[in-house]
Formats: C-alpha cells, structure tokens, sequence
C-alpha cells in the first residue's frame, strides 16, 4: 500500500498533524485548504496553529516531498475529510462543510478509492455521502468504500495520541470497515476497532457526551455548595475517598472544539430522548453564566466597602489549563460577559500561552496579581499555581487553583 496517495481535505487541528502524520510514514499526501495563506505557510514548512512538535513533523515531511498543500485536490486512493462541523440557530449541526468537501473530490473519485470522514458528524452522515456520491457517480455503486473514523485527540498532545490512541472504524459494509483498517494500521499502533458507520459516528458523539454529563454534575455540585457554604473541592476529595466514586473537578464551564459541541449532534437529532445530555449542557453553559455574575457580585460589594472602584484580573482565557485554544472558551465568554459590565474599572486580562489578542489586552500573570484588588482565577494553568497572593486581595477561584 506504500504507492498510496492522500488527499486530506482540512489542515486544521486535527488535519494538519493527520497529514504529517501519515506523510512521515512515507504516503505521499496532497493536503487541501480554502485558505491560501494557510496553505502557502505549510508549503514552506511552517504551521499555522499550535501544537507540540508538529512543526518538526510538517517541516520533516515537506522537507522530504512527502507532503504537499493545495487549495485544490487531486486524483488520489484515499481521500479524508477532515473539515469543521460547525452549527446553524438553534444548535442544529450544519453538515454543509463536509458536502463541499465531498462534492470537490466527486469528480476525481475512481473504482476501489477509500473515502473516509474523521470530522465530528451527525449519525447517517456517512450513508447520507454516499448516496450523495451514488447519485451524482451512479457508475461508483459498490466499487468505492466509504468509512467513518473519528479522531480523539488531546490538544496538546495530539502528535503521541494520534499514534498510540486506539481508534473506532466503522464501513457502510464490511469491505469497506477492512480497507479503512488496512489504511490506519499504516500509521497507527493503537488498536482498530471495526464496527460499522453509524455506531462509529454514535460513538465519537457519546464520548464527549459522557465527559459533558460527568462535569455537569461536578459543576452542579459547586453551584449548591456555594449556597450551601460549602467548600466544593473538599467535599469532591472526600466522596472520592469511596471506591467507586470518581468526581471531576468544577469549572467555569466546558470549552472546546469537542465536549461543549458533540453533544448538540445528539440533542438535535433526539430531543425526546436526550433529557440527561441536554441538561448538562443547560447545566454547563450556566456555570459561565453564573461565575460572570458572581464576578459582578464581588465588584459591587469591594465598591460598597471600599469607596472606590476595584481592578480586577481576569486569569486564563483558554478552553482548558496550558493550552493556547480559546475555542469555545467559557473563560473568554466570562471575560466578554464582565467587560460589557465594564464601569471605568481597571482591567488586567491574563493569558500566559499567548503574546497577543485581536480583542483583549493581554497582561503578564504576575503584573495582574500584584496590580488587582479581584482575581479571578477561570483557567488553572500551571503558572497560577502557588501564586504569592496579598491577603488583601479578594480572590474567586472557579477552577481550583488552590484547591490542593
């Protein structure tokens, strides 16, 4: 199979590493972007997201001629889709980014090409493809294979898990499951699980649903407790003590390009049968709510007892600690939120993993905790932990920097 080519169409997060990934096991790959400034950065062995070591994977593979960018595809054996599944109103997932990925390698398609989705989809989108293509390409009817594999990959380590993660496979047929599997086991050493498209797609849904469900409970917990006047961190370390209890930690929210989203593809598909999935998200998006209230709370009481405005230091504005991600960040959704309340307050916004931001002034952590009468702690990133803080400050820990 080593005379393979690939076209991966989308050089995001997960289709840049996919395609330097398979790139550097020697499978020529032809990598498309609408985007031309993208493609032309990754042409010159550069990247444009951030990742650990993928920039000695991209320069490693064009540098070899293994792989190419283009704005364009071309004819090839296999094609991945790995483009955004993004959302219309009312949280319904739009499908239209993969259709137009589909529909621009439709013509190059040929008998025993293996076409594979890895983007966040809908169940049936993958049946819902083909017969797009069987309608457009009657004469392709059982002579491609399709297949769903869905990535599950951690942003700051996507480079080790893309390799080592075990992965779901399912085909439209059996045929197609066993070529997909043949084409992973090139590049990838965890194992490969058949099944068949829709359980695939169900199953990239459920797990992000599952971690979804699981922190809803532990933000819910820490919105009683701070009724309750109840420390929340104790009280999780506590009930953990049982064997079979196992709590995570509170939040400001959920964020991400995953958990905050996957869950939608279910709800939107069954609303009558997703009761607990869609609560949590209720209860996630609340949290965020909930901790730019409490941060205007604290303004007003520090004004009434101190006579004066207070300034305050809004920590972390990344999806999740050490990371530079802001995607479907509740920390920057809780930023927005407080300044939209700005009164003429002095604001010190801190983001270590990033030098510069188009709509937030960014401030060094240390600067920020010397200089705010508020700290408010919404993402717990290593540089915050053990942190000198001044008694007189007040401080709002929503992630637990010192909970330990």
């Amino acid at each position: 199979m080593s005379n393979q080519k690939v076209v991966t169409v989308g050089l995001g997060y997960i289709g840049l590493p996919t395609s330097a990934l398979i790139a550097n096991n020697n499978i020529h790959v032809h990598g498309v972007d609408v985007n031309q400034k993208v493609v032309d950065i990754i042409n010159a062995g550069k990247i444009h997201i951030v990742e650990p070591s993928l920039d000695e994977a991209v320069a490693k593979a064009v540098a070899n001629g293994y792989l190419k960018a283009d704005t364009k595809p071309v004819v090839a054996d296999v094609y991945l889709i790995v483009v955004p599944t993004p959302f219309k109103a009312k949280n319904e997932p739009d499908i239209s980014f993969v259709q137009a990925a589909t529909k621009s390698i439709l013509p190059l398609l040929k008998e025993g090409d293996l076409y594979i989705i890895e983007s966040t989809s809908p169940i049936g989108t993958t049946e819902k493809m083909m017969h797009y293509i069987f309608s457009e390409r009657p004469e392709l009817k059982g002579k491609i294979h399709l297949a769903y594999c869905p990535e599950r990959v951690l942003p700051g380590n996507v480079m080790y898990e893309l390799v080592h993660n075990d992965r779901v496979i399912g085909g439209v047929n059996e045929v197609s499951t066993q070529k997909a599997i043949a084409f992973y086991s090139q590049f990838v050493n965890g194992e490969l699980h058949p099944t068949n498209a829709r359980t695939a797609e169900m199953c990239k849904l459920t797990e992000n649903s599952s971690r979804d469900v699981q922190i809803a409970f532990a933000n819910e917990l820490s919105l009683i407790c701070a009724k309750a006047d109840i420390n929340v961190w104790d009280l999780i370390k506590l009930a953990n003590k049982h064997p079979r209890v196992n709590i995570l930690q509170p939040g400001c929210g959920v964020g991400g390009h995953c958990i905050a989203v996957d869950p939608y593809f279910i709800v939107a598909d069954y609303p009558m049968e997703s009761k607990i999935i869609a609560s949590a998200r209720e209860v996630n998006n609340y949290k965020s709510f909930w901790c730019a209230e409490q941060v205007k709370t604290a303004k007003l009481e520090f004004q009434i007892k101190e006579g004066r405005k207070p300034s305050v230091a809004i920590m972390g504005l990344a999806f999740k600690p050490n990371i530079d991600d802001l995607r479907e960040s509740p920390a920057k959704y809780i930023a927005q939120k407080v300044l939209q309340d700005a009164q003429d307050e002095q604001y010190y916004i801190v983001e270590p993993n990033i030098e510069d931001h188009h709509v937030f002034k960014i401030t060094n952590y240390k600067e920020a905790t010397e200089k705010a009468d508020i700290l408010v702690f919404l993402v717990a990133h290593d540089e915050f932990k053990g942190l000198e803080v001044a008694k007189d400050k007040v401080v709002l820990d929503f992630c637990g920097v010192f909970s330990n």
